[in-house]
């Protein structure tokens, strides 16, 4: 079968009726699907030869005007395709073995509310904070994007501010609601997160989305938006609360840093930390969330780095007052309530042994 624009819209839009996560087109293999976390190759569908994935290629870049010289190095591409009205891609093109593959994650058309995702309440709480940082952290595919897209439409749904989203690329498209929302996407609208960020500012905003801090740059600059007067929120590829912070100050010169951890107590608000897990009846995915929320102890704790250690026991015991949880809390929970099994909560924990011991406790 020849690679034509009509096969790969069936191939897309086969996933997109099964639901899948994730569709992977890498020469030598048929089309694979990733369907509630199982990789599965397509049966009727022959193995893909590099003309083939080349094709493939080609054709999601096709919108954007500059060509990819697919015989040389190149570097990964990440870029969002959308079919027709029925699904969007965030779309990934790699060189592998001299050959070009490509990772395709399907991103739903609508955003979803912090309800349907099955995400702590407290999250509306924490999306209703009128300036500093809020940082959405955890591994990638574990549902950052998604998240922050909820807290966004659940501002978007209780009051009018004007919302600016800095992306790279634009995952989901949020209709106008009570609020004003830019979407800008790094690459077409704009050369880098910082520039958007620094434009940003002098744009009225209330709210400033930014995709990801992977930099110094978008580090400080997130940092300085969230102490002029703005909600900044965005993601860090960071496993808990603790880990988050530490990187966030990781991300400056050592000589800067003492400085960094002072401003980055003062402005920031929240760290909400996520793991996806299979749930019981094994047809969805479910959050595990660990929820800091900078009290004023736990600002005394930040800005002076050595005590960061005290802070998941205050998140423990911040449970009642501030609705905090620790992932293992969050995951006692899960399984007490029978949505997940023991075997993957004690999987997904930051403390296995200890999470043994109380759920032999309870």
């Amino acid at each position: 079968m020849g690679m034509d624009k009509a096969t790969l819209q069936k191939l897309l839009a086969f996933g997109i009726e099964r639901g899948v996560s994730d569709i992977h087109f890498e020469v030598g293999y048929p089309p694979h699907y990733r369907l509630h976390g199982e990789l599965l190759g397509a049966i009727k569908v022959p193995p893909l030869t590099a003309g083939d994935t080349e094709a493939i290629a080609r054709m999601i870049l096709e919108e954007r005007g500059t060509p990819v010289d697919f015989t040389r190095p190149f570097g990964e591409i990440d870029v969002s395709y959308a079919l027709a009205t029925r699904g969007r891609f965030r779309a990934s093109i790699f060189r592998q073995r001299g050959t070009v593959g490509i990772v395709m994650r399907l991103i739903p058309i609508n955003v979803m509310t912090i309800e349907n995702l099955n995400l702590p309440p407290v999250l509306a709480e924490i999306a209703d904070t009128r300036r500093g940082l809020i940082l959405v952290t955890g591994a990638t595919g574990n549902g950052k994007t998604t998240t922050i897209a909820a807290m966004l439409r659940y501002i978007n749904d209780t009051r009018h501010a004007h919302i600016i989203t800095i992306e790279d690329p634009i995952e989901f498209l949020h209709e106008p609601g009570k609020c004003m929302i830019i979407q800008r996407e790094v690459g077409s609208d704009t050369e880098s997160f910082k520039d958007a960020l620094v434009a940003a500012m002098r744009q009225d905003p209330d709210v400033i989305m930014v995709g990801e801090i992977r930099d110094r740059e978008t580090a400080a600059t997130c940092l300085k938006a969230a102490e002029t007067g703005h909600l900044v929120i965005s993601a860090i590829h960071t496993p808990d609360s603790v880990s988050t912070i530490q990187r966030y100050v990781g991300l400056f010169e050592p000589d800067a840093q003492d400085v960094i951890r002072e401003r980055l107590g003062d402005s920031l608000q929240a760290v909400v930390s996520l793991r996806l897990l299979v749930a019981k009846e094994g047809r969805r995915r479910l959050p595990a969330v660990e929820i800091l929320r900078v009290t004023r102890t736990i600002r005394e704790c930040i800005r002076t780095g050595g005590r960061l250690a005290d802070i998941p026991d205050m998140i423990r015991k911040g449970r009642d007052l501030y609705s905090m949880q620790l992932f293992d809390q969050h995951l006692l929970d899960l399984v007490n309530t029978g949505l997940i099994s023991m075997e993957t909560a004690i999987y997904a924990s930051s403390n296995p042994e200890e999470l043994e011991r109380n759920l032999r406790i309870e």
